[in-house]
């Protein structure tokens, strides 16, 4: 399916040519779909699926990201030509990395615009619970989180950051499951938050989800001129998008509120998932489609943004929020400010 200029390729067993100036998608040597090239800025192929080395060769001459993620919708490789980024940015985004104070108050401002849009989703939660009991559960997380950002201003390191941040998380995951509807409890059963491989429907869920913001806040540095690799919040290492998953923290209660929306609507069942042998859980092809074109559709949402006097469409937030990251790593304006919606 192609949805704001990006392919998404989630037919198992999909094989991707190029055909003079299009991309044609077949399944089975029978031709599915034929894209015109100027209409793409990048293709993100879903679990087995294979493409010619001309068609990555011509991908990469046009400036057409070609994203792999594996079946769990988790990033695998992004296949990527020259690198055309400000250089003068780039310096001095190293040089801000090396600057304990200002990578310190970054780290800060990532973890408080994740814990304020966390907050968000359990207060929500709280309003319109029809249990009693429950609104108090997820009104005391609600609370949790608020002690969680006045201890914030008074974390003197990474580390001390990044421990608000994982006791901000646990107690927020823990909150999680009184939020999903009563009858599908037992389908979409949480205890806390795990990956690599996800153990149950909900988090194979977030993963998938969490791996589709991943892609596009990498992206969105990229636009902006930004080095994906090197972060604030999230250590360096090979092969680690550190920026991008910094980037991406401000928009995780965006990917947990949708996935609430489509288990709650009953838009995704037990039946949408399978599990391989050791326990892994995933999504299965029809369900993966679903999702992406629920994720799509929600990117149009318009919200109006804290520093701007208009509402802007929820896909486009990331890539204003890496812009807002290269003018204070410029010295352009005094820190940086995360997204929470108003």
């Amino acid at each position: 399916m192609q949805l704001l200029n990006t392919l998404y390729v989630t037919l198992p067993d999909a094989f991707l040519r190029l055909d003079n100036d299009t991309l044609r998608v077949e399944v089975e040597r029978e031709s599915r779909l034929q894209v015109p090239l100027h209409h793409l800025t990048s293709v993100v192929c879903l679990g087995n699926v294979g493409f010619t080395t001309p068609l990555a060769h011509r991908l990469a001459e046009d400036g057409i990201a070609l994203v792999l993620l594996d079946a769990n919708g988790r990033f695998k490789a992004r296949l990527e030509g020259p690198v055309a980024g400000n250089i003068l940015l780039r310096q001095a985004q190293h040089a801000k990395a090396a600057d304990a104070a200002f990578a310190l108050d970054t780290a800060r401002a990532c973890v408080a615009g994740k814990i304020k849009n966390a907050r968000q989703v359990l207060l929500r939660g709280a309003r319109e619970s029809k249990q009693a009991d429950e609104a108090a559960q997820l009104a005391r997380g609600a609370a949790d989180l608020a002690a969680a950002l006045r201890g914030l201003p008074q974390a003197a390191t990474l580390d001390e950051v990044r421990g608000i941040e994982g006791d901000a998380a646990r107690r927020y995951f823990g909150r999680m499951p009184l939020l999903v509807r009563p009858d599908a409890r037992a389908d979409f059963r949480m205890d806390g938050r795990n990956r690599r491989p996800p153990r149950d429907r909900f988090n194979a869920l977030l993963s998938f989800l969490y791996s589709m913001w991943m892609n596009d806040c990498r992206s969105a540095c990229e636009a902006a001129g930004l080095d994906p690799q090197l972060g604030f919040l999230h250590a360096v290492r090979p092969g680690r998008a550190a920026l991008a998953l910094d980037l991406m923290e401000e928009f995780r209660a965006q990917a947990d509120r949708l996935a609430l929306t489509l288990i709650n609507r009953g838009q995704l069942s037990a039946r949408d998932f399978v599990e391989r042998e050791g326990g892994a859980v995933l999504l299965d092809g029809d369900a993966r489609k679903s999702v992406v074109v629920a994720y799509q559709e929600r990117k149009k949402d318009e919200l109006a943004h804290p520093l701007l006097s208009q509402a802007l469409p929820l896909g486009l937030v990331p890539l204003v929020q890496a812009r807002l990251l290269a003018r204070a790593i410029r010295g352009d304006t005094e820190g940086y400010l995360p997204f929470v919606p108003r």
